[in-house]
């Protein structure tokens, strides 16, 4: 399974930005996409999550109320919908996916490579 992040990018204060993630590859079910991001000299620290099945949300204490993560079920496709963002909120942004790869019979998280997002004042 791969994940391909895009999105990110400059954005003034106040500002808003939208991101997205495609998951591909073979014989896979999705159970829940995510969104952690990592700020500079800080741990990787979990945003936002969907359940792909109910469509249930979830969002940290830092997001919620700004940020909004959908997800498009045809397209295998995530997205967080970013909003009134601050210098807090610069940080590399990383999909998630937690997946069952039904060859095996095994479910595994998967990581996308990143995106940077940079909030500036």
């Amino acid at each position: 399974v791969q994940l391909q992040a895009s999105g990110g990018g400059l954005v003034q204060a106040g500002g808003s930005r939208r991101l997205s993630c495609i998951a591909s590859g073979r014989s896979f079910n999705i159970y829940t996409l995510a969104w952690f991001r990592q700020a500079p000299g800080k741990g990787r620290e979990f945003a936002a999550a969907i359940r792909y099945g109910t469509s249930a949300t979830y969002y940290s204490d830092s997001v919620k109320g700004r940020f909004t993560i959908s997800r498009d079920n045809a397209k295998n496709t995530v997205y967080l919908q970013m909003n009134s963002l601050d210098s807090e909120d610069t940080a590399t942004y990383y999909c998630n996916a937690n997946v069952r790869l039904n060859r095996y019979g095994i479910v595994m998280d998967f990581w996308g490579k990143g995106t940077q997002v940079t909030v500036s004042s």
